[in-house]
Order: C-alpha cells, then structure tokens, then sequence
C-alpha cells in the first residue's frame, strides 16, 4: 500500500516537498501524483504547522524492550545488549529476541561475544550472527583477558560484525558505585578513578590496530577516553563511541544527596569530564547518543546507594533530551540524527536511519519547539526511573510509522 505524507517539513534540511511510502519503503520524496488508492496523511492534522518528518530513532544498546516507551520516545529499532535472562550467547535465544517486538518494534540483539558473559570462551559469533545478531557484545562488562579480547576482535572481524564493548578496567572499578572524587569521598560511597575508562580504552585500541576489527564503545565518560579515541579517528581506526544524555547533563554533584536514580554505570564523572563530553559531542567524536534504557522498579532503586541497581529509564526522553542539545546551539538538527538514527544504522547494517528512496519507512513526526515537563510518575515505562524528574524540556515525538505503518 502507498501512503503519502503531506505538509510537513521533511528530514533535517527541512525539505518542504511530499514523501510517499511503497509497502515497508520510501518510494520517492518531492515527485509523483497522489494515486486514488493510496492513504493520505496530512501531518498539519497531527503537528500544528505541520511538523518535521524524520527518520525515526534507532536506540542502540537497551537492557530492556519497552514497546510503549520506544514508541513515545520515537524509537522503531533497539539494539538489545546481551545480559538477559538468558544471556543472548546461543542461536535460539537470539532468534526469539529478534523476533519478540515484530511488526511494530524491531528488536535487533547484540549476541554476546562470550559464553554466559563471563569474559572466558569464545560464543558462536557465526551462528548467531545467522540467528539475527546485528553485532557482538561485552555487556555490562569489561573483558580482562587480553586474549580473549584479541580473539573477540579478531572473530567479529571475520564475520564481519561490530563488537561493542564495555570501557572500564575492571581490576580498578570492581565494587565501585562512583568516580573518585571530593563527592565520592564526602558520601563514603566505594570508587574508582576515571582512568579506569582510558585504560580500557587504550588496551582495545590497540588490539583494534593489530586486528582490524570494528570496535564501538558504548560509553565513552571522561575526557582521557575521548582523546584516546579521537586520536584513534584520526589515525584512520574503525572505532566509534556513544554515550547517553545523562553523562552530557549530569556529574557526580547530582548524587550529592544519594540519589538512586543518578545510580548509573559507568558512574557520572566530574563536570569538567561532561564539558569533555559536550564538546566531544559537538567535535563529531561521539557517534551516537542513545537512552541506556534500563527500567528499575523501587525494589531495585529505594535501597541505600551502593546497594541499588544501575540503571535508568530513557527511552521516552531521549528525543526532547538530544532536542535541549539542538536549541542551546550545541549541534545542529542533522547532526541530532546522526547520532540517533544514521550512525546507529551504519554500525548494526541496517537499511535504515535516513530519508532516502528505498530505506525503511521508518518515521516520526516532531514538534522540536513543543516546550513539556518530564514526570516520571506519568511514563509509560515499565519503571520511571528518571533523573530528569521535572526537568522542562523542547521537543515532542508526535506520531511514529514503522515500516510505513502508523504505531505510535
């Protein structure tokens, strides 16, 4: 079925021309006529003024698949991290993760690159790259084995998959819930030292270099990392890096007074690691912003600090977020989707994340300018463990189309 899309401005040049959809594609942008039995959608009847339609958001690496936050938050793909229950380390797991979200959510796991997680033997890259894995993954964890790591590199390589690593040297952030610092030290809570980020980082590299392999850390925290791998970019390395809203507005004064909900990992850094961050994020060292999705009821977050889980629930804010980024005059409205839809795309091979004939009709409706409040008792999360609580922010997901179907 065609569907056209009328009076809106379309993708972040602002093209003010019609799009139509053929089936689960974008068919053409600015020419054609309006068959009889196509449907129109009149975006001026959902957004006043029409609104922007862009790509929508692919969030890679959720601990969680929330159908209803991903939606409100303009989210169509996840790339799903391995530490499940089971661990996505064998081939059926991974096909049911696959398949757990279709139509209206694609769920695209990252398999584990090693068996159970546990940084040891090796897992079947292969066959669960078969089995829909769109890369590999360490988890929430670092691999302290520098063969095995160099194996990972090396066999991901091969087959042609990213691996998304985890970036703190475990032997120094083993039992830390904070960044070394003046707060950490104020509240007694156990810490490690940012160094512990670039250190891993360093070790990755230059296994990267002698490998080959993709490497994508998935947060890259403190200014030390971001050099590191900034310094990689230019040397011609095939690494990218994310990082999440949190650790580009929040630093360890936000746990000042124990709040759980900053209870995160890595930890929050010091505000002048977040200034790193920032221009980092302007410089076009970070590729990707993404939610770090990870709802936690109370049983998990009203328990004294060290004892709570990390973790926060971002998949409904990531957009107004990354929009506060936009207006402040940080990065431009291209370079927002970059970070949320292209770069993700490019890194797990999708045909997706930009405007383009032939992509995936996978679109949302914005209104960047819609000023709103983030309340964390009216998520539509599993769990609203935000800590953005009462924040105001500018920019609204209004309607989202998968495939060219309207869910959300």
């Amino acid at each position: 079925m065609k569907r056209y899309f009328l009076n809106s401005r379309i993708g972040p040049e602002g093209l003010q021309a019609p799009l139509a959809t053929q089936g689960d594609v974008i068919a053409q942008i600015g020419t054609g006529e309006i068959a009889g039995d196509g449907e129109v959608i009149d975006c001026a009847q959902i957004v006043r003024g029409g609104g922007w339609l862009m790509p929508a958001i692919i969030d890679l690496g959720v601990f969680a698949v929330d159908r209803r936050a991903c939606h409100a938050g303009g989210i169509a793909r996840v790339g799903l991290m391995p530490d499940q229950s089971p661990v996505l380390d064998d081939p059926g797991i991974v096909r049911r993760a696959a398949l757990m979200g279709k139509p209206e959510l694609w769920v695209h796991p990252l398999a584990a690159a090693t068996q159970g997680l546990k940084g040891d033997d090796l897992a079947e890259m292969a066959i669960n790259q078969a089995a829909g894995a769109r890369a590999v993954a360490t988890g929430r964890g670092w691999i302290a084995d520098s063969g095995v790591m160099r194996k990972v590199l090396a066999y991901a390589r091969d087959c042609g998959l990213a691996v998304i690593a985890h970036a703190e040297d475990g032997g120094l952030a083993a039992g830390a819930v904070a960044t070394e610092g003046e707060t950490a030290m104020r509240l007694g809570l156990p810490s490690a030292p940012a160094a512990a980020e670039a250190l891993a980082i360093a070790r990755d590299l230059i296994l990267v270099e002698e490998t080959g392999a993709r490497l994508h850390f998935r947060q890259v925290t403190t200014a030390q990392g971001l050099e590191l791998v900034r310094r990689a970019k230019d040397r011609g390395l095939p690494v990218t890096c994310g990082i999440t809203p949190a650790h580009l507005l929040l630093s360890d004064i936000d746990v000042s007074d124990f709040r759980t909900y900053a209870r995160l990992s890595p930890p929050l850094r010091s505000d002048a690691d977040r200034r790193a961050c920032l221009a980092a994020l302007a410089d076009g060292t970070i590729d990707v912003l993404f939610s770090g999705h990870d709802p936690r009821g109370p049983e998990e977050k009203r328990l004294p600090f060290a004892d709570a889980e990390p973790g926060m629930s971002g998949a409904e804010t990531l957009f107004a977020l990354g929009m506060g980024f936009v207006h402040d005059g940080t990065i431009g409205l291209a370079r927002l989707f970059e970070l949320l839809a292209e770069n993700p795309a490019r890194i797990l091979g999708l045909d997706a994340g930009r405007i383009a004939p032939g992509l995936a009709a996978d679109l949302i409706l914005v209104d960047p300018g819609k000023p709103w409040r983030i309340d964390a008792e009216a998520m539509v999360a599993r769990a609203g463990n935000t800590p953005f609580d009462g924040l105001p922010v500018q920019g609204k997901v209004a309607a989202i189309w998968k495939g060219g179907k309207r869910v959300g």
